[in-house]
């Protein structure tokens, strides 16, 4: 699947100079560029939900100095 995308000769001064630094084609950049940004939200997104799982279910968090004396650190 091809597409296009309309840049400003300053973004794509950028886009291209970011590709050449990493050793990518153009369209290799903006394709992991895009799937790294859609891998990244959503983490956030599962993360956001197992927080709300956490809250709703009335877990607590304690101190990381009580883990370490419970380890023995």
């Amino acid at each position: 699947m091809g597409f296009s995308i309309r840049l400003s000769p300053e973004e794509k001064k950028l886009a291209e100079s970011y590709a050449k630094l990493h050793s990518f084609s153009l369209g290799e950049a903006f394709r992991r560029a895009l799937f790294e940004k859609i891998e990244d939200e959503y983490d956030v997104a599962i993360a956001a939900e197992a927080y709300a799982e956490y809250v709703k279910q009335g877990e607590n968090s304690r101190p990381i100095a009580d883990l370490w004396e419970e380890c023995g650190l």
